[in-house]
């Protein structure tokens, strides 16, 4: 099984919605998605998990969580961090990509529409990338 590592700030938008795209478009790779946050806040925000029902992918259910609550002995085919700059931790992995994506944080529901598209597609791009070497 191949685990991919999305980190940003808070563990509440851009890394969650990666996380389950990820579990979404990965699942039939056999792939396994884990987010975590440089300084958790502790909850997923409900305006991702809006905008991930309107594409039909439920992440209700998904925790903000902090790097120590991420197994240790997972070795990670790719991290990707997301916008927690100098405060991004450094994890080991096969790749690690660092993706200039804006916070949706208390922006509009079409920003974080737009945001989740964008995140869909470097997802993709990434399970393409990491299953089929392209």
């Amino acid at each position: 099984m191949k685990h991919l590592l999305f980190v940003c700030v808070e563990n509440s938008c851009r890394s969650q919605i990666a996380e389950g795209w990820a579990r979404t478009l990965g699942e039939k790779h056999g792939l396994r998605a884990w987010s975590a946050g440089s300084n958790p806040s502790g909850r997923v925000n409900p305006d991702a998990v809006a905008t991930m029902q309107e594409a039909g992918i439920d992440i209700a259910a998904q925790t903000s969580k902090g790097m120590d609550d991420i197994p240790e002995n997972i070795e990670f085919e790719a991290v990707v961090t997301m916008g927690c700059g100098d405060r991004c931790p450094v994890v080991g992995a096969k790749r690690v990509k660092d993706w200039p994506i804006p916070d949706p944080k208390n922006q509009s529901a079409l920003f974080f529409g737009e945001v989740r598209d964008e995140i869909q597609r470097r997802v993709q791009r990434l399970i393409d990338e990491v299953c089929n070497g392209a």
